[in-house]
């Protein structure tokens, strides 16, 4: 009759062989204990939904059986405690439970008033509270029937932590409640530590309500937030990982790099992400709390779910420093490893340090860490090798072995290595010797075993890279060349990206199908070694520079370069006066930049970028600025205004950023373009 009203009220409990099981149910000391003397644990009950909110206090508090239902299946989550149940249920959270139930403590002679009122049962949970300080030193009563107020059982629940010393280091908090003056001076510091401990807080009108009788599920929430701060008490609890999914009603936990293996019972209760689910929900990669009874789980809740994220792609490097390298769709990350990673290759577990290059997988994700890798195809070992004898075109790679010329498919995550580095199939130079490597009869793997040789450059660079165009210049003659998206750079024996080639850097290139795929600086230009002024005319490439009164000459570089007024001029565009500065390539002049020509107190027209302006006293344009590309950098320029400046164009557009025209004359602007 007992299974058949469990089943007809969805009542689930945990049936378990154990000693003392007394109900904590208002009013009722009888053991919740079948005939046949097992106890029966319930972790969910008939009539919470009006208190759905606290389900999970209850059912976790259930399973440790600190706070326990009534025996036809209610909670009665709505009534008020009385004092002698919050404080047997603070007892059992701090793991004293077979101490206050033990024959000694039950026939302990309290020295209350009231002790005649103190149920039976009860009396050795008193003797306990008292000996583990749950009781102040003027307490001269119990008062076990009466209702439990919000702020006695705060207090209750601070010294259960043993937070006294705190709570009095913080009697003279100022709280945050409305009603705060009803709380006794004598409590504050509890109520503070409470609130600093995340045990309690106020409600949505900014009051505390200290005088408010505690109900049941606020109980539970209560003593399962407290209990979450106390040291395991003999509770049975562990915390671990989930290993893999519940197969044959076992669950496989790692715990601090150790692997076993859990019963679970039939009626197990598990909670995750605000709900109750099946076992089956449960996935690898979940952090849980699980409770054990006789060596059976009954109480599961999960702390940090894994992520449900699932990524796919190509392993693209080998294994290395926990880090796993995919590629998908053109795109390579590399991502940490779990310590609890696990991975399955072929439908085998493997140390995921004999995932292949070139195996697709799946994965999941766990705190931005791979916790589960399966292999969905694995590569298949060298399958060709051969000459490259065409370059890809429409995803197809042409090899030539022992005179037969082969097609072969590119998979759409291939995966290429060529001089130790990874580039795109474009890269691939006809001549290239190759081992490949095929899945699903595409080609997954390229790796060149030997390059062929490419045509060869040299030169100086003649400007900053822009447009994806490197600017050369070699006996005198200016030239471009377009860059492969591949390009490699080294400067200084470094791997350096684009940008931190120098103008006047000589360099050897290397090229596939037009565009540059690698350069190396042969020999850097040097910092600004001089500056001065221009003396003379520059003849016989020589330029002569005067500076503190010193005369000194210096031959200029064939391929030298010059800027003067953000333009790049000859040489022989020098003026006598101009200001310079230079640098210099193997003792002679590479690279001359005018900082201030002679010629500046000229009539000049310029554009660039608005900057910013000054207004006078009178509100007038003071000063404008404006920024111009000079020598692939950004260069801010501040002219004076004159007073009778005038301005055309659209003055809504004359804003940071928009496109000038400036003229005038010695440095002052006269006329303002908007462009």
């Amino acid at each position: 009759m007992m299974l058949k009203k469990v089943i007809a009220t969805g009542l689930a409990f945990v049936t378990i062989m154990g000693s003392s099981a007394a109900v904590l149910a208002k009013d009722n000391g009888n053991e919740n204990r079948k005939n046949d003397g097992k106890v029966e644990i319930h972790l969910t009950f008939n009539d919470l939904k009006t208190a759905e909110w606290a389900i999970r206090y209850i059912a976790s508090l259930a399973s440790m059986r600190v706070f326990e239902g009534y025996e036809d299946g209610t909670f009665k989550p709505q009534n008020t405690v009385s004092r002698i149940e919050a404080i047997t249920a603070a007892v059992r959270l701090m793991g004293l439970r077979s101490q206050a139930e033990s024959s000694a403590k039950m026939s302990t002679h309290l020295n209350f008033k009231d002790a005649n009122q103190i149920p039976a049962w009860a009396v050795g949970y008193v003797a306990v509270a008292l000996e583990n300080d749950l009781f102040s030193e003027n307490d001269d009563s119990v008062q076990p029937q009466k209702e439990g107020d919000r702020l006695w059982a705060t207090t209750l629940l601070v010294k259960a932590l043993k937070l006294d010393a705190q709570a009095k280091a913080k009697m003279n908090t100022t709280l945050p409640f409305k009603d705060a003056k009803q709380i006794p001076a004598g409590s504050v510091g509890y109520v503070a530590v409470a609130i600093e401990k995340g045990l309690v807080d106020g409600f949505e009108d900014n009051t505390f309500r200290p005088n408010q009788p505690v109900t049941r599920a606020q109980l539970a929430a209560l003593l399962d937030r407290t209990g979450g701060q106390l040291p395991d008490q003999g509770n049975n609890t562990l915390k671990g990982t989930v290993k893999s999914v519940v197969n044959g009603n076992a669950l496989v936990l790692t715990t601090s790099g150790t692997t076993s293996t859990y019963a679970l019972h039939p009626d197990v209760y598990i909670y995750k992400n605000g709900v109750k689910i099946s076992p089956s929900a449960l996935q690898a990669g979940d952090e849980v709390s699980v409770r054990t009874f006789n060596n059976q789980i009954i109480y599961i809740e999960v702390t940090k779910p894994v992520q449900t994220i699932i990524y796919s792609g190509t392993v693209s490097a080998a294994v290395a420093n926990n880090t796993l390298t995919l590629t998908k769709s053109g795109v390579t990350s590399s991502l940490q490893f779990h310590p609890d990673i696990v991975a399955y290759r072929n439908g085998v577990k493997v140390s995921p340090y004999e995932l292949k290059i070139g195996d697709e997988v799946n994965i999941r994700t766990s705190d931005n860490k791979v916790i589960y890798v399966e292999v969905t195809k694995s590569v298949v070992p060298i399958s060709s090798s051969g000459t490259v004898t065409a370059v890809v075109n429409n995803n197809v790679l042409k090899l030539t072995k022992s005179g037969v010329t082969t097609n072969y498919t590119l998979h759409p995550d291939i995966v290429i290595y060529r001089n130790g580095v990874k580039v795109a199939a474009t890269a691939l130079l006809v001549g290239d010797e190759v081992n490949v490597r095929t899945s699903d009869n595409k080609v997954i793997f390229i790796e060149v075993t030997q390059t062929a040789q490419a045509i060869t450059n040299s030169g100086t660079i003649t400007a900053a890279v822009s447009n994806n165009v490197l600017k050369l210049k070699k006996d005198n003659v200016n030239f471009e060349i377009k860059l492969h998206p591949d390009v490699v750079v080294y400067r200084n024996g470094l791997k350096v990206a684009l940008s931190e080639l120098k103008i006047g850097d000589e360099v050897n290139v290397r090229t596939s199908e037009n565009k540059v795929i690698y350069i190396e600086v042969t020999k850097m230009v040097q910092p600004i070694t001089n500056n001065g002024t221009v003396s003379a005319v520059v003849t016989n490439s020589e330029l002569k520079l005067t500076k503190s009164g010193v005369t000194t000459a210096f031959t200029l570089h064939p391929d030298v370069i010059v800027y003067r007024g953000g333009v790049k001029v000859r040489a022989i565009d020098l003026k006598v006066g101009d200001e310079v500065d230079i640098r210099t390539s193997d003792n002679k002049v590479i690279y001359i930049e005018v900082t201030k020509s002679v010629d500046e107190n000229l009539p000049f027209e310029l554009q660039g970028k608005l900057k910013g302006t000054t207004l006078n006293a009178q509100g007038e344009l003071a000063t404008i600025s404006i920024v111009q590309s000079i020598n692939g950098k950004d260069q801010t320029t501040v002219y004076q205004v004159a007073s009778s400046v005038t301005i055309t164009g659209n003055l809504a557009l004359f804003k940071e950023g928009r496109l000038i025209q400036l003229k005038g004359a010695n440095k002052v602007v006269t006329s303002i373009t908007i462009k």
